[in-house]
């Protein structure tokens, strides 16, 4: 009984702060706080009339595509390697390339401003953001990835080799199909990441800032608050889609390959 209720006291300070967005994103008040003062949908409608916004949402959404598609990329390879190849250092090698996963941001995001201004000269812009952002998505998309080509059996790509394909062609004609959907899912996971992150965008985000930063300006104007309120109700929404269609994919893929499902993101 106190372990049911330690599970609900938690959930509800989890998401009690989610569940207020949207109850202050339709309040007819610039003041966040109780009582409400009605019903409104006008801090939508100015969503829609923000340059400033609309630029940082494209600069968001390019980099998180970008991300999404490199980190899976390589993903893809590592997963590949770790589960179905032996060699020199494997579990060195990969518990390295997942350290991400255990370093905190901040960290991360002054040591890579360090290495990109001071070391290697460059400028900050987009680019220097999807990297970071790689960096950070890669362990993530191994970690989806590793599921789903370990539970493959290596004997079919061998066999389609035997047959006369070359080794490419083997991987994209047997293996890439029965792996598709947890590239998919990986690719939602990594484009998720990147469309939140703000610590290491704030810190390498050149003249053009992504969306995080720029709703971290917004803070600064207390009659913007409701607009924030509405973005952010946005953003949970379209995070949680996400997030399913990827828990989604992922369970078909262990259903297709006929392992038992043992959990996942939801």
């Amino acid at each position: 009984m106190s372990l049911r209720i330690y599970a609900i006291a938690y959930l509800i300070f989890l998401y009690a702060p989610i569940v207020l967005l949207p109850i202050f994103a339709f309040n007819d008040a610039t003041i966040i706080a109780f009582p409400l003062a009605g019903f409104t949908t006008k801090w939508f409608d100015a969503l829609m009339t923000g340059n400033a916004l609309h630029a940082a949402v494209k600069n968001s959404l390019m980099i998180a595509a970008t991300t999404a598609v490199l980190a899976t990329l390589l993903g893809i390879c590592a997963a590949r390697a770790g589960a179905m190849y032996k060699f020199p250092m494997k579990a060195g090698i990969m518990g390295f390339i997942m350290l991400p996963l255990v370093l905190p941001e901040i960290i991360v995001a002054v040591s890579l401003l360090v290495v990109v201004v001071q070391i290697l000269n460059l400028g900050l812009s987009n680019w220097t953001i999807i990297a970071a952002h790689v960096l950070i998505c890669t362990p993530f998309s191994i970690a989806i990835l590793n599921g789903a080509f370990q539970n493959l059996d290596p004997s079919m790509e061998e066999a389609a080799m035997d047959l006369g394909e070359s080794r490419f062609s083997a991987f994209r004609l047997v293996t890439l199909p029965l792996v598709m959907p947890g590239i998919i899912s990986s690719m939602l996971i990594a484009f998720t990441i990147s469309l939140d992150e703000f610590i290491i965008a704030f810190f390498l985000s050149g003249a053009s800032p992504t969306m995080p930063v720029y709703i971290w300006g917004l803070l600064r104007f207390p009659a913007s608050l409701p607009v924030v309120m509405a973005l952010g109700t946005i953003l949970v929404a379209l995070s949680i889609v996400l997030l399913t269609i990827a828990e989604v994919l992922r369970r078909r893929g262990l259903a297709r390959a006929g392992v038992q499902d043992k959990g996942g993101f939801l």
